[in-house]
């Protein structure tokens, strides 16, 4: 507890610090790479597959359980 101020101070040090070099590349190349809307779209669709499939698979799985035990 004694040195806590220390390490508060030498984080918001850093945290700043690293704010700082983030705008100044941001000055420098406003094009940062950022995901376009067609990617998230697409991210989502298969996201949203998957997750129905799963269901799909459950689904089934539960209605023939019982049929299912002898395998």
């Amino acid at each position: 507890m004694k040195y806590t101020a220390i390490r508060f101070h030498r984080g918001v040090h850093q945290l700043a610090v690293r704010v700082e070099e983030g705008l100044a590349e941001l000055s420098k190349r406003p094009d940062r790479g950022d995901i376009s809307i067609t990617t998230v779209i697409i991210w989502v669709a298969a996201v949203t597959g998957a997750l129905l499939i799963a269901g799909t698979i459950a689904v089934v799985v539960a209605k023939y359980n019982e049929n299912l035990n002898g395998i």
